[in-house]
C-alpha cells in the first residue's frame, strides 16, 4: 500500500466570472437582443472573457497519518482546494490522487439530507462511506453522545440550528473512521466548548489512530497544536510549505501590518501624540531584561489616566500586560509638554519565539490602542525545559526549585 494519502500535481482551478448559463431563456433572449442591435460586445459576451484562477500550479504530498494545516487569507484558495480534494468540484488543470476513504466537513450540514432525521442521516453517511449497518450501529451511541443532540436525534435535520448541524456532522465525520478527514473553518460555528472537543478529537484521530487530516483554519494556535505540517496559500499559489510552525511564521510575516521601526510619530488626535517608543534590544535572552522608553506629547492641558505595555504572541493573542500608571502622569498642565516614561522589564519569561509589543494610552482628550508597534525575539534556553520542542512548552517558562530523594 502506498505511503502517500494525498498527492497533488500542477493543480489549477479557473472560474469564468459572470459566465452566462448556456441554454437558459434569459441568456438566449439577451443574446438575441445583442445580435439585433449589433452589439457584439454586450455584457454577456464581455463577461465570458473574464477569468479568475482560484488555484494555480499547486503541488504537495501528504503522507498517511499526517495532519496538515492549510492557511492563508480569505480568498487565497483554501476552500477551493478542499472542494477539489473532496471531489465536489473538478480541477481545470493538473491532477490529484486520493488513497483512502474520505470524509469531508466543508459547510454547515455537509452530507445531510434535510428531510431525514439525525438518526437516519448518521446511517446514510455511513453507507456513503461504504460501511455496513452493523458497523455504524456499533458507533451510533458514541456519535450521538459526542454531538450532544440526543434529544433531537429523531427530528428532521432541517429543523436543526447551524450549531447543531455542525456538531452532528463533525461527530459523524470523526467517528465513522474515515482514513482521510478534511475539515474547513466550519467548526467556528460551534460554541467554544464544542470547538475544544473537536480540536481534541482531531488530535486524537491523528496522533493515536494514525488517520490523515487536512485542516483549514484561521486559528493559528489550533493549526500548530494539531498539525505537524502546513501549506500557506496566497492568491491561489503556494507561498510556503513546511512544518506547521515555519508555515505559520511565514504567513504572519507576509500578512502582518506590523511596523517594526523605532522612528515614528503617531498622532492620536489634534492635541496628543506618541513621539517615541523604543526597546533596548530586539533580541532578548530568556529571563533577560529589556529597557524601554516612551515619549508622549500634549499640546494642551491633558491629564493621562492610563499607559500600559501590551504583549502579543505570534497568533496575535495578548499574553501579558504591564501597567505603567503613575500619579505623576497627571502633572501635564502646560501647552507643549512632553512626558518621558522609561523603565526596565527585569525578567522576560516567554519561551523562544517572536512577540509583538503594543501600547495602550488613555487621557482626558484621547485614547490610543496600538497592538503592533515593535517586535522582540526571545532567544536561548536557560532552563531545564530546553530539550522539549517550543510548541509543547506553552507560553512562559516558570522558574522552580525541587529536590529528588532517591532513598525514599
Amino acid at each position: 500500500m502506498s505511503d502517500i494519502a494525498i498527492r497533488v500535481e500542477n493543480l489549477g482551478k479557473r472560474y469564468q466570472i459572470g459566465q452566462a448559463k448556456s441554454g437558459d431563456l434569459r441568456s438566449s433572449f439577451s443574446g438575441w437582443i445583442n445580435r439585433l442591435t449589433g452589439n457584439r460586445n454586450g455584457p454577456l459576451e464581455a463577461q465570458t472573457e473574464k477569468e479568475f484562477w482560484a488555484l494555480r500550479d499547486i503541488n504537495f504530498e501528504i503522507r498517511r497519518g499526517e495532519a496538515v494545516g492549510i492557511i492563508g487569507r480569505n480568498g487565497a484558495g483554501k476552500s477551493t482546494l478542499l472542494k477539489i480534494l473532496s471531489r465536489i468540484t473538478e480541477p481545470t488543470t493538473g491532477r490529484y490522487e486520493i488513497n483512502g476513504r474520505v470524509s469531508s466537513l466543508l459547510e454547515v450540514g455537509t452530507g445531510f439530507h434535510p428531510e431525514l432525521s439525525g438518526r437516519e442521516n448518521i446511517y446514510l453517511n455511513g453507507t456513503i462511506l461504504g460501511m455496513k449497518r452493523r458497523e455504524v450501529k456499533a458507533k451510533f451511541d458514541e456519535i450521538v453522545a459526542f454531538s450532544g443532540v440526543e434529544k433531537f436525534i429523531d427530528t428532521p435535520v432541517k429543523h436543526y440550528s447551524s450549531g447543531m448541524k455542525v456538531r452532528l456532522a463533525f461527530s459523524v465525520a470523526a467517528h465513522l473512521e474515515p482514513e482521510i478527514l478534511i475539515i474547513d473553518e466550519v467548526l467556528a460555528v460551534g460554541d467554544a466548548e464544542f470547538q475544544r472537543k473537536c480540536l481534541g478529537k482531531m488530535d486524537e484521530v491523528s496522533r493515536e489512530e494514525g488517520r490523515t487530516i487536512v485542516f483549514v483554519s484561521h486559528n493559528m494556535n489550533a493549526v500548530q497544536n494539531i498539525c505537524s505540517k502546513g501549506v500557506f496559500l496566497h492568491n491561489g499559489l503556494i507561498e510556503y510549505k513546511g512544518t506547521a510552525l515555519e508555515t505559520i511564521t511565514n504567513y504572519l510575516k507576509k500578512d502582518s501590518n506590523i511596523s517594526y521601526n523605532n522612528k515614528f510619530n503617531y498622532q492620536l488626535n489634534e492635541y496628543c501624540s506618541l513621539n517615541k517608543f523604543t526597546f533596548s534590544d530586539e533580541n532578548v535572552e530568556l529571563f533577560g531584561n529589556i529597557l524601554f522608553n516612551i515619549v508622549l506629547e500634549s499640546k494642551v492641558i491633558n491629564p493621562i489616566s492610563s499607559v500600559a505595555l501590551l504583549f502579543y504572541n505570534q497568533y496575535q493573542e495578548r499574553i501579558a500586560i504591564i501597567d505603567l500608571r503613575d500619579s505623576r502622569l497627571h502633572k501635564i498642565t502646560t501647552d507643549g509638554s512632553l512626558v518621558n516614561i522609561s523603565g526596565e522589564i527585569e525578567s522576560v519569561p516567554f519561551v523562544e519565539g517572536e512577540y509583538s509589543i503594543g501600547l495602550y494610552i488613555a487621557s482626558n482628550l484621547c485614547v490610543g490602542n496600538f497592538t503592533d508597534l515593535l517586535k522582540i525575539h526571545i532567544v536561548g534556553a536557560k532552563s531545564s525545559m530546553a530539550p522539549y520542542p517550543v510548541n509543547v512548552r506553552g507560553i512562559v517558562e516558570l522558574k522552580s526549585k525541587f529536590e529528588v530523594d532517591d532513598k525514599a
